[in-house]
């Protein structure tokens, strides 16, 4: 009697981690937060190229930072764009549409920590977010071009965690045709 009491309560157990594991493994709804000033649904890292447009090349061409044209900064791991690095972003498209017959190449950088093929895949998540929000604020396509360099091009060599932040970021760079 005492074999099939404990048989029960051990059948009884494993049901019942098995209910919460399915109910905590269920899917979540989580809001994510949009890139457009308007709060149209587009999703940070979703690709917003549409059938008939293709991203410019960046290939044999030489882009420069600019005077007026800010970089943005990202938080460790993360390929969102902040309030801040948005206003950033806003503000640099309308400098560059003001300047007829620019390039723009946007360029991801990562900090050191990952893996140099994570962090070329988080770069290049970064470049085409702030690409994607030039695109939804009017920029066409055909004058972006994106690039990853991942942890190659640091701002800053210290292992500080200021330091780091200034690594993690999206740079605009321009290219007059």
């Amino acid at each position: 009697m005492k074999i099939e009491s404990k048989l029960g309560i051990s059948q009884i157990l494993l049901v019942l981690i098995v209910f919460v594991f399915a109910v905590g493994c269920g899917k979540k709804n989580v809001k994510q937060e949009s890139i457009l000033p308007d709060s149209s649904q587009i999703v940070s890292d979703a690709t917003l190229i549409e059938e008939d447009e293709t991203e410019g090349s960046s290939r044999n061409k030489d882009y420069a930072p600019e005077a007026g044209i800010q970089t943005v900064y990202f938080d460790f791991d993360k390929s969102e764009l902040s309030l801040e690095a948005r206003k950033a972003l806003q503000e640099n498209a309308a400098v560059i549409k003001k300047r007829a017959g620019v390039e723009i190449q946007v360029a991801g950088h990562c900090d050191e920590r990952g893996t140099t093929e994570y962090n070329i895949a988080l770069g290049q998540r970064r470049a085409n977010v702030v690409r994607n929000y030039y695109k939804a604020l009017g920029i066409k396509m055909t004058s972006m071009a994106t690039i990853s360099y991942g942890e190659e091009k640091p701002a800053c060599l210290e292992t500080t965690d200021e330091c780091r932040a200034q690594n993690r970021r999206g740079e605009t760079l321009i290219r007059t045709r």
